[in-house]
């Protein structure tokens, strides 16, 4: 069954409760930046473990010192859905312990 895309007033209301997410391109995304590349790569299989988790993968970039995060939901035609904010969520609240900011 497909997910069904959010409106843009519930994206705009979400991102709210998600401090350094935007919206953008039909997706969410966000940034982290930390204290070097083996705390990025880190955070970078954290993630991973967690999109397992939930069968739901973001594109993630590793950088020197930054991740990044851009999602949405390929069963609602790349919209955002519910699936969306809840991956955001998690990486949200295990990102603090990789030093991620």
């Amino acid at each position: 069954m497909a997910s069904e895309p959010l409106s843009q007033k519930e994206i705009e209301d979400r991102l709210r409760e998600l401090p350094g997410w935007c919206f953008e391109d039909d997706r969410i995304l966000r940034t982290y930046r930390l204290g070097g590349h083996r705390a990025a790569a880190a955070l970078v299989v954290h993630i991973s473990v967690v999109q397992d988790e939930l069968n739901h993968h973001s594109d993630l970039t590793l950088g020197y010192d930054t991740v990044r995060l851009s999602v949405n939901s390929h069963d609602a035609g790349g919209r955002v859905t519910e699936k969306d904010f809840a991956l955001a969520e998690r990486v949200a609240a295990l990102a603090p312990a990789h030093g991620a900011h």
